[in-house]
């Protein structure tokens, strides 16, 4: 099923995708939407879900963190 989008945008960038699209032989409409797919895919594989990280989120203290954080400023600048 398809639905109906609007899009606003800069005139120029609007000529721009168009004669884009006409040159590729596609729509603006199919490069929209595969630029969507990608951003979300994209998203999913940066950001996977792990129960392990998950359980493991927070348990450095914060002067953990802080001297750390010193540790990898001393030893790659």
């Amino acid at each position: 099923m398809t639905s109906k989008i609007t899009l606003y945008s800069d005139e120029s960038l609007i000529k721009e995708i168009k004669l884009y699209a006409k040159e590729q032989n596609t729509s603006v409409s199919k490069i929209v939407n595969q630029f969507f797919k990608n951003l979300l895919d994209s998203e999913k594989k940066e950001h996977p879900k792990s129960t392990i990280t998950d359980s493991l989120t927070g348990v450095l203290s914060k002067s953990s963190q802080e001297s750390y954080h010193d540790y990898l400023e001393e030893k790659y600048l």
